[in-house]
């Protein structure tokens, strides 16, 4: 029970922390701000007998004028600050360089060039430390892992998922450095290129078909994803050197190479398609 209450906790935190966390915070200095207030209030000269109740002196603040009418309105004034919040945390994220969700990535509006090995360095640092996805597969991983109690030995609670997440995170640095130095190595595009053609389907194929294949050095050519796939199996297969429940090497790395065609594949549509969701979901917010 613990497992699967902390698992699902990880997967909301996920989704509702980034939003929350300001949002309490203007609840906090909403509350604060109310009780200087009053103090203030309390602490100044009561109005001259002919000043109407209604009419406060000029350099009296607006917090001190307790009128039947703004008590409804600052019991609104919270939820109308939660609210605040959200929007501006969202617009924020939307606001972040698509580079930080998608990672290193070609438009499609521009020619692909083979890179140069600075480039290709600076390349592998965005995707494996720099780029927000990766850690948000990796949290997700971790907490279903979390839910399904796996491994036996690691336990529940929050020290149980930090050790499945860093596990996660570790077999994906080996196998993103693995792949980066196969690719480098035969001059192979690391990058993912936003398709040129139109239509969902059209679009799908390419992301699609670009987690089994990539371009050589020219640009043009396509070759199948060996070291992306060797670094997957070897990856797996060298995660079982921390792990508890003494897994074979070999079926380890099988289920880490599964996991690439399946994963990578939904991970390649949503690069294709992440910027068009999130223009949707401006206009959207626009036009409320």
């Amino acid at each position: 029970m613990e497992q699967w209450t902390v698992g699902c906790l990880c997967v909301l935190l996920l989704l509702l922390g980034s939003a929350w966390m300001p949002a309490a915070d203007c609840l906090a200095q909403e509350s604060g701000s109310q009780v200087s207030g009053q103090a203030n209030s309390q602490a100044q000269n009561p109005p001259p007998p002919a000043t109407p109740p209604s009419l406060p002196e000029a350099g009296q603040e607006s917090g001190s004028r307790p009128k039947a009418s703004q008590t409804s309105g600052q019991q609104e004034n919270p939820i109308a600050k939660v609210e605040t919040s959200i929007h501006n945390q969202v617009n924020k994220a939307m606001n972040l360089p698509a580079e930080w969700f998608l990672g290193a990535y070609v438009p499609s509006s521009r020619h692909l060039q083979t890179l140069t090995v600075e480039e290709r360095g600076d390349v592998y640092v965005r995707q494996t430390y720099l780029t927000g996805a990766s850690y948000l597969k990796r949290l997700f991983a971790a907490g279903i892992d979390q839910v399904r109690g796996v491994p036996y030995e690691w336990g529940g609670g929050w020290s149980g998922y930090g050790k499945r997440f860093g596990s996660w995170y570790g077999q994906f640095i080996i196998q993103n450095t693995l792949t980066s130095v196969g690719d480098a190595a035969l001059h192979y595009e690391p990058r993912y290129d936003l398709c040129r053609c139109t239509g969902f389907w059209p679009r799908t194929r390419h992301a699609m078909l670009r987690n089994f294949i990539t371009y050589d050095k020219t640009e043009a050519r396509t070759r199948p994803q060996i070291p992306l796939y060797v670094a997957a199996f070897s990856a797996g297969a060298l995660a079982t050197t921390w792990k508890p429940d003494n897994q074979s090497p070999w079926r380890n790395g099988a289920y880490a190479t599964l996991g690439q065609a399946g994963y990578g594949a939904i991970s390649t549509w949503l690069q294709e398609f992440a910027l068009d969701i999130g223009h949707k979901l401006s206009r959207k917010k626009a036009q409320r």
